[in-house]
């Protein structure tokens, strides 16, 4: 009777954000999840696999548990289902990818559902854990409008099987972080990622005002590089500066829609505003993938999450 309240206790307390008290539940049950998925798919990676799959959907599902004296069942519940889709649907990714961080249209974004909550805080640590291939992959992913594998290969520079393998890997990081949480303690992040939001605004600001030449010339290393990979362009600071003083001749502006930021990779993303007699001048919207070092920008790419209509200067 005990264990059984004190199990309750750890599904209340997970549902309202607290990632130990979910590492334990999924440390308590791990046993009999990797039992359900060894009954299914044998011993070896494809059970794993699984029980890594489930873990995440547990992470994203959590406050769906009516019943909390029934976690255990629940978890496994999820464990057959996954590796049952495996059996009807293998591919190279083992396991329908569980979109942990996705919303259906309409739905908050993955930011706005894990706002206010100790998770958030996990997510974004756990996140910041990654080796950064697989943060990045996962940012775009999870976080951003370049969210399809063709986009982020482009983004990335590698084939959409390597992007599926990073994600994958990234996925199977993240699961394991979520038992250690049990015993980690984080701190909050929402500073971090307000400080972002205001160096991205005050940026724009002064790209609008003509002043992106001395934005550049005090956060961009001397050597720093400009990439538009969907064109094939790389550049210098300047081609930077002349691409953005190009867009602000023709009228186009520029608004800060999003940010997404984890150590040394920073992503805005804005819409593009054309002007009024040329409105097909650039696409929509626009996403800076800014590689740090030493808190300066080292690298910049740019991107269309949605392709051009015509021809149009190179935005930065």
């Amino acid at each position: 009777m005990r264990l059984a309240e004190d199990e309750t206790d750890l599904v209340r307390l997970a549902q309202a954000g607290d990632a130990a008290a979910l590492g334990v539940l999924l440390a308590r049950h791990e046993t009999g999840m990797r039992a359900v998925a060894v009954s299914l798919l044998g011993y070896g990676p494809d059970a794993e696999d699984a029980v890594q799959d489930a873990t995440v959907v547990a992470l994203r599902r959590i406050r769906d548990v009516r019943n909390p004296a029934a976690v255990g069942p629940w978890l496994r519940a999820i464990v057959r289902n996954t590796a049952r889709m495996a059996l009807r649907a293998p591919r190279p990714v083992p396991v329908a990818e569980p979109e942990w961080l996705t919303a259906p249209s309409g739905a908050p974004t993955p930011e706005e559902a894990l706002e206010g909550t100790a998770l958030r805080d996990w997510v974004r640590h756990a996140v910041d854990g990654l080796s950064e291939p697989d943060r990045l992959v996962t940012l775009l992913r999870y976080f951003s409008d370049a969210s399809s594998y063709d986009q982020i290969a482009v983004l990335c520079g590698v084939p959409v099987g390597t992007v599926r393998s990073r994600l994958n890997h990234a996925r199977r990081k993240l699961a394991d972080g979520l038992r250690a949480a049990a015993t980690t303690a984080h701190a909050d992040t929402a500073a971090t990622i307000d400080a972002r939001w205001r160096e991205g605004r005050d940026v724009l600001a002064a790209a609008m005002r003509g002043e992106f030449e001395r934005v550049v010339r005090d956060t961009w290393w001397p050597d720093a590089e400009m990439l538009v990979p969907a064109r094939g362009l790389r550049g210098d600071r300047d081609f930077a500066v002349r691409g953005m003083t190009g867009d602000l001749a023709a009228g186009v502006r520029q608004r800060l829609r999003n940010v997404v930021a984890s150590g040394d990779l920073v992503i805005w993303e804005t819409d593009l505003v054309n002007p009024a007699d040329d409105p097909e001048h650039c696409p929509p919207g626009a996403l800076w993938l800014q590689e740090l070092r030493d808190g300066r920008v080292r690298r910049f790419t740019l991107f269309h999450p949605t392709p051009p209509r015509g021809h149009h200067p190179v935005a930065a």
